[in-house]
């Protein structure tokens, strides 16, 4: 009876350190596989942050592109206003630019209450909008610490508009 206690004592012990075996491997398996599944997020995640990038800068771009078309779209339309009321302007267009310019700064700036809580990448592109539209440093950065609760936007505007004098 004693070998018979014995052999089954063997097996009992010889299953466990098999199932160990088992279950040690799995782990091993899974901390592979979390491993190799988070590093795709991050590439994925970083992929995306890219593209992200590059399309907002194309659309600066469009956007920017397409308000100096606006503008020299007024100045063409207040000239012939001009020549069809019989009245001549001085030919510069100054006084178009001059509205041109006052009517993009007004439009490109958003509503403070909409900026509350906004992102750093929102930050920017206000501060962005703003200098295109001809808003002083000061300005800028007044609307940074308001908008957005940036102590000091300072990084941002010579980023934007390079190093202050």
């Amino acid at each position: 009876m004693a070998s018979a206690a014995e052999r089954i004592g063997a097996i009992v012990e010889a299953a466990e350190r098999a199932a160990e075996s088992v279950i040690d491997d799995a782990e091993a398996q899974a901390r592979q596989y979390l491993d190799e599944s988070r590093a795709e997020a991050d590439r994925e995640a970083a992929e995306r942050r890219s593209a992200q990038a590059e399309l907002i800068a194309s659309l600066l771009a469009e956007a920017e592109a397409l308000r100096e078309q606006a503008g020299q779209m007024v100045e063409s339309l207040r000239r012939a206003e001009e020549e069809l009321a019989g009245k001549p302007g001085s030919g510069d267009g100054s006084e178009a630019r001059t509205e041109t310019a006052r009517a993009s700064h007004l439009s490109a700036v958003a509503d403070p209450e909409e900026e509350r809580g906004g992102s750093l990448a929102g930050a920017r592109l206000l501060a962005t909008q703003m200098a295109v539209s001809g808003s002083s440093r000061e300005e800028i950065a007044l609307r940074l610490k308001t908008g957005f609760e940036i102590d000091d936007p300072a990084a941002i505007l010579d980023a934007i508009l390079g190093p202050e004098d």
